[in-house]
């Protein structure tokens, strides 16, 4: 068992990033990714892979007090000084502190605003002209305005604390699963990931949706580990499913799915029959008495429209202004197999792209490590350990089929809440690794390449620009 992320691994998988970004460079000159950006992803991969490996061997030896220290520290101070940095240079390049062509950013603090400026009754009528997926926010970004003032700097500075305890959170998660090493060995692939940096720096809720989900899974996987029944641990991953459907419908409607499943198919050494009797009833007792009609309603017409919905959004995308053709050819079948590998990056000089081009190291990052998450997938489906992994397996599963058959498939932004996961079963599939297994890593390093190649060509093809 690998207790540390091996050169072997960060050396070949920094090859590969340079390999690709210039075979893109050279094949596609023509539409070339402008120089800032490609800094941005060797900065991003460089860190990543070199930090990680360095890391996972320096701090192994620290005690577990010291390691949670450390951790915390370095993600606050890390995110501090990125939320900094691209807050100047979204004025310098946009002239507003804002992330390229933003839409929601903008809307989400004008609306916020209006609680410190015009009082709370103003506040409270534009929030509920919005659909209940946006409300949660709304009311977050608020109270954190009104509290401090409206500066978009304090949203930032406070995703900052929330994604730093994250980091603990899947180290808590992990450790409590697969053991000590695995569990630092992922703390550091989330401190060090790129695009959790991203989201702490602009104004956006994919910070706060990342933080619930592990949260919720957290807390669920130690109830049911735990042989002490408290109502609070009980009520606890519940009251959060409720917080989520008000930050997104659909990610919320997956981790009831999920929280179900674990308690029904969970090992029985791990849950007595009684206890998941007793979980089933307090938690139906608890939904049927919340839930609100307007959460049941949003939840059957996202299921009912879900395959109009796809085939319009991807006809929206092949059409409108800088639309890429090939989209109208997507479906649940084309992405289906590659759910746990894509967004690929975004190597190449698109129109209105740039904010896929600043997150293209860490999208590049994520399609690496993804082979070990379906390593790790398979290892556990093999040996028939995935039933005392159930919740952490059903919530990103579950999530991830449900981007399946949306139009959001290959939307970096949509992936992001269960990404927390994702790397923790690469942290535990890289652990299981053997040296007689390493040349299959060459092999997927190979298709990383290719398939991003081949992504930059069907992103400039379908706009006609190859």
């Amino acid at each position: 068992m690998l207790t540390y992320f091996p050169n072997f691994f960060s050396k070949r998988a920094m090859l590969c990033y340079f390999i690709t970004l210039l075979l893109v460079s050279v094949l596609f000159m023509s539409r070339v990714m402008p120089f800032q950006f490609m800094l941005f992803g060797i900065v991003s991969v460089f860190l990543f892979f070199n930090y990680t490996s360095k890391l996972s061997m320096q701090w192994r030896r620290l005690s577990p007090k010291l390691f949670r220290k450390k951790l915390f520290l370095t993600a606050l101070i890390i995110r501090a000084l990125y939320v900094i940095f691209m807050y100047n240079y979204y004025i310098n390049m946009t002239g507003f502190p804002y992330m390229y062509h933003a839409a929601d950013e903008v809307r989400y603090d004008y609306v916020a605003s209006l609680l410190r400026d015009e009082g709370w009754d103003v506040f409270h009528m534009y929030v509920n002209a919005y659909g209940l997926s946006d409300r949660g926010y709304f009311y977050w970004l608020g109270m954190i305005y009104g509290l401090f003032g409206n500066h978009v700097l304090y949203g930032r500075f406070v995703k900052c604390f929330v994604d730093s305890f994250a980091c603990l959170l899947i180290y808590n998660l992990t450790k409590r699963n697969f053991g000590e090493f695995t569990g630092r060995m992922v703390a550091l692939f989330y401190l060090m990931m790129p695009n959790m940096w991203y989201y702490c720096g602009i104004t956006l809720k994919e910070t706060e949706m990342a933080f619930l989900v592990l949260l919720f899974v957290e807390r669920g996987d130690y109830v049911m580990h735990s042989k002490k029944i408290t109502v609070v641990s009980l009520l606890l991953p519940a009251l959060i499913c409720l917080i989520l459907f008000s930050f997104r419908t659909a990610l919320a409607s997956v981790l009831v799915a999920a929280l179900v499943a674990a308690i029904i198919f969970s090992s029985g050494k791990q849950l007595e029959t009684w206890k998941k009797v007793l979980y089933t009833s307090m938690f139906g007792v608890w939904m049927m008495m919340t839930v609100g009609v307007e959460i049941i309603q949003e939840t059957q017409e996202l299921w009912t429209g879900r395959t109009e919905n796809q085939t319009l959004g991807y006809e929206f995308r092949a059409e409108r202004k800088n639309g890429n053709s090939f989209a109208k050819y997507a479906s649940a079948s084309v992405f289906a197999p590659m759910i746990f590998t894509i967004p690929f990056s975004t190597m190449v000089a698109i129109p209105e792209q740039e904010n896929q081009m600043i997150q293209h190291g860490g999208n590049f990052i994520k399609n690496i490590l993804s082979g070990f998450t379906i390593y790790a997938l398979f290892l556990l489906l093999f040996s028939g350990e995935w039933r005392k992994h159930v919740l952490p397996i059903a919530t990103m599963c579950g999530y991830l089929v449900v981007l399946v058959f949306s139009n959001f498939a290959h939307s970096e932004r949509f992936h992001f809440p269960v990404l927390g996961l994702e790397l923790m079963f690469a942290a535990y599939g890289l652990s299981q690794v053997k040296n007689k297994q390493k040349r299959w890593y060459t092999l997927w390093l190979i298709f990383i390449c290719l398939a991003n190649v081949a992504w930059s060509y069907i992103k400039l093809a379908g706009r006609g620009m190859a």
